[in-house]
């Protein structure tokens, strides 16, 4: 079932100074709210917090501001590291006062298979089901205008044929977003995770490919800078339309997720195992965070946050969760918090995508990285190349709705393996 809404050259260094050049950029968004240290230690630390449900209160409070009016004046002279991050406009402080918290959002993959365990099971426990389910998609934060529907037609790629679907995925720790019908402030929030999801026609294919937040690359009407720049500059809607320049791809949904707030929803399920280790809420989120003591930096940080969804899609799938009327209850009763998404999904498309997407696992779903040339410096930063020639095979296989064949092929790029730092 289609479910889309109506509307329409490789830099100096290798991959792995990507990580030491990330260390000396100063407002990477991290704050103090990085996990650090190993995760025994953390775990110790976690043993005082509240229950599932309770929100991250202790999580330093971030404040951003305005970064200027382009990509390349939005800070001070080169070799300014602090200032050189000024391209996401914003700049980190610890106890500043901050706008109030808005809603967390999270994983829609993992919200499907929710819905799927429940959906699947409604023949055996009836209307009680039924009901839960559908009191649940009510609760689900409708994001406006998270689509650029300013745009013509003719100004963004066009759709795929049939009934395959391409989501963005923007991950934040804070998120700052405005109220429906306010404007959006420069430089409140930031993202620090983009991940293009297509799933096929058929929905036997699910692929998941991270896009760098540090990508240097055009964004529209402010010139270039990185790529996360664009949700901190005009929001959802601008970095729609910056992903979609740089791949071709048009994007049908879109869906924010809030790194600080699925921990209420990873100890629903009992907690994940990650590498062999058991972990609560509070160690999964330190581990989907870390990023400076990691060897790759940012890149191992991508493959941390895909290792743990896919651990955390298998751990729904196969918790018991439908021989545990308290836990699912407490799964459905906190999908309201786990995700917002775009005002084009409506109860039925996401009861439908939920449906058709039953059979996925999280070993199923093809888990990788856009294809990276290297590092190197612009204005006194540390950014990232992708690799446009190797991408494009990628993007075209996405447009086409070829994943199948492409993954098959052995020319996409190195999958998610069972190995992750």
């Amino acid at each position: 079932m289609d479910t889309r809404g109506d509307m329409d050259g490789a830099g100096p260094g290798d991959v792995g100074d990507i990580a030491g050049g990330a260390e000396a950029d100063g407002g990477d968004g991290e704050g103090t709210t990085e996990g650090g240290g190993d995760r025994s230690d953390r775990a110790g630390a976690g043993e005082g917090d509240a229950a599932a449900g309770t929100q991250v209160s202790d999580v330093t409070t971030e404040r951003t501001t305005s970064g200027g009016t382009g990509g390349n004046d939005a800070g001070p002279a080169p070799g300014d590291e602090e200032a050189a991050e000024a391209p996401e406009g914003t700049e980190d402080t610890e106890q500043d006062a901050a706008p109030p918290r808005r809603r967390r959002r999270r994983w829609p993959l993992v919200v499907a298979a929710v819905l799927a365990l429940v959906l699947a099971s409604a023949g055996a426990a009836g209307a009680w089901l039924w009901w839960e389910t559908d009191e649940a998609l009510d609760s689900i934060e409708r994001i406006p205008d998270a689509l650029p529907t300013h745009l013509p037609v003719t100004a963004q790629p066009p759709r795929i044929e049939g009934d395959a679907l391409v989501y963005l995925l923007i991950g934040v720790d804070n998120d700052q977003a405005p109220e429906p019908g306010e404007d959006w402030p420069a430089g409140v929030a930031r993202s620090d995770t983009m991940m293009l999801t297509q799933i096929s026609a058929d929905r036997e294919t699910v692929s998941l490919v991270s896009l760098p937040r540090d990508t240097w690359t055009e964004i529209p009407g402010r010139g270039e800078a990185k790529l996360n720049a664009a949700y901190s500059w005009g929001g959802p809607a601008l970095l729609v339309e910056t992903v979609q320049n740089l791949t071709g791809i048009r994007i049908d949904h879109v869906a924010i997720i809030d790194w600080s707030g699925f921990r209420a929803f990873t100890d629903a399920v009992g907690g994940v195992t990650v590498d062999g280790e058991r972990m609560d809420g509070r160690e999964a989120l330190d581990y989907v965070r870390e990023r400076k003591t990691l060897p790759g930096g940012d890149l191992d940080r991508t493959r941390r946050q895909q290792n743990f969804l896919r651990a955390l899609l298998n751990q729904t799938a196969g918790a018991g969760t439908l021989t545990d009327p308290g836990r699912l209850t407490g799964l459905l009763g906190t999908l309201g918090d786990v995700v917002s998404v775009d005002d084009q999904l409506s109860n039925g498309d996401l009861r439908s995508l939920a449906w058709d997407l039953r059979g996925i696992s999280g070993d199923e779903v093809n888990f990788m990285n856009a294809p990276v040339a290297g590092a190197d410096r612009r204005g006194g930063q540390s950014v990232v190349l992708l690799d446009d020639e190797a991408a494009r095979p990628l993007w075209d296989a996405m447009r086409d709705d070829a994943m199948a064949g492409f993954l098959a092929s052995g020319e996409a790029p190195e999958q998610l393996g069972d190995d992750v730092r």
